[in-house]
C-alpha cells in the first residue's frame, strides 16, 4: 500500500492533468507567439536606447548625451593602476572573498561555500517533493529564502561600496615583506607608507608591483647602504623621471627610508642572517 505522501503526490498530479485539459492552452501557437512578441519588444527597446545614446551625444568625450558620452578615452593596455571590479551581480561573491584571509581560508570562499550552495540548489527539487505552495505552511523554506536574500543583499551592498586601491592591496603584503627580510618592527610603518605612496606603480618589490619607465626593482635596495637618511633625501630629490615625494613630510620619508634600508632581497637576507649567526 503506497504511503500517504505518495498518495497525495499522485492525487495532486491527477488534479494538475485535469486542470491542463480543462483550462490549458497548447504550446503552439500560444507560447511561441508570446515568446516572439517579447523578443521583438526587447530588440526594439535595445534599438531605441542605442538611437537615444547616439543622437543625443557628440563626437567628443565631453559631449555626453542622455545615456553617456559616445566616446571616452582610449583604453591603455599598459596601465598598472586600474583596479578591476566584477559586475554588480557578482558583488556578493566579490565581498565574500574579502572575508577570508589569503592563503589559509581563501579556498573556502572561492570553492567551498559556492560549491556547497550550488549542490544544495541542484538537490532541492529531488528533496522537496511537496506540492504545497502556501507560504504559511512552508516555514523552513520561507526562513531559508529570507536568510539567503538578506545575506546576499548585505554582501552585494558591501561589495558595491567597498573601496580598494593598489596601495590597500599591497599593504596586505607588508608583514610578509618584513618576515622575508628579517626586518625590525620599526620598519613596518615605513613599509605601509611605501605600499600606499604608489611606489609599486613603477617599481617592483619581492614580486609585487610592475616595472614602468625602466624603474628598477627595489627588493635589494638596502644593499646600497645609503642609510635611512640617504633614502629619505633620495625621495625628496629623485633622478628623473621619478617625481619628488617631498609632500609626504620629513617624518614619513624617514620611515620609508628605514624600510628601504632593511630591504635586503628577501630570502637572501635570511640566508645572510643565518650565516652571520653560524660565524
Amino acid at each position: 500500500m503506497p504511503s500517504r505522501s505518495a498518495q497525495e503526490r499522485k492525487e495532486s498530479h491527477l488534479r494538475y492533468k485535469e486542470d491542463v485539459q480543462r483550462r490549458g492552452k497548447p504550446f503552439y501557437p500560444w507560447a511561441m507567439f508570446h515568446d516572439t512578441v517579447m523578443s521583438l519588444v526587447v530588440v526594439l527597446v535595445i534599438m531605441a536606447l542605442a538611437a537615444i545614446w547616439y543622437f543625443t551625444s557628440g563626437p567628443e568625450p565631453a559631449d555626453a548625451g542622455l545615456l553617456g558620452p559616445r566616446y571616452t578615452a582610449e583604453a591603455d593596455p599598459g596601465t598598472i593602476d586600474f583596479i578591476p571590479r566584477p559586475d554588480w551581480f557578482f558583488f556578493f561573491l566579490f565581498y565574500l572573498l574579502r572575508i577570508f584571509e589569503w592563503p589559509n581560508t581563501v579556498v573556502l570562499g572561492t570553492v567551498g561555500i559556492p560549491t556547497i550552495l550550488l549542490i544544495l540548489l541542484i538537490l532541492l527539487p529531488f528533496v522537496d517533493l511537496r506540492r504545497e505552495r502556501r507560504l504559511s505552511r512552508r516555514p523552513v523554506a520561507v526562513v531559508a529564502l529570507g536568510l539567503t536574500v538578506i545575506s546576499m543583499g548585505i554582501l552585494t551592498y558591501e561589495g558595491a561600496t567597498a573601496e580598494e586601491t593598489l596601495g590597500s592591496v599591497a599593504r596586505l603584503r607588508v608583514p610578509e615583506w618584513l618576515a622575508q627580510n628579517n626586518m625590525p618592527e620599526e620598519a613596518q610603518e615605513g613599509g605601509e607608507l611605501f605600499a600606499e605612496a604608489g611606489c609599486l606603480n613603477c617599481h617592483t618589490y619581492l614580486g609585487a608591483g610592475s616595472q614602468n619607465l625602466g624603474a628598477p626593482d627595489l627588493s635589494e635596495i638596502g644593499l646600497t647602504e645609503r642609510g635611512p637618511e640617504g633614502f629619505a633625501q633620495l625621495l625628496v630629490n629623485p633622478p628623473p623621471p621619478m617625481p619628488s615625494f617631498a609632500g609626504l613630510g620629513e617624518e614619513n620619508l624617514r620611515e620609508i627610508g628605514v624600510f628601504l634600508h632593511h630591504s635586503r632581497g628577501g630570502e637572501r637576507a635570511q640566508d645572510g642572517g643565518e650565516a652571520a649567526g653560524d660565524g
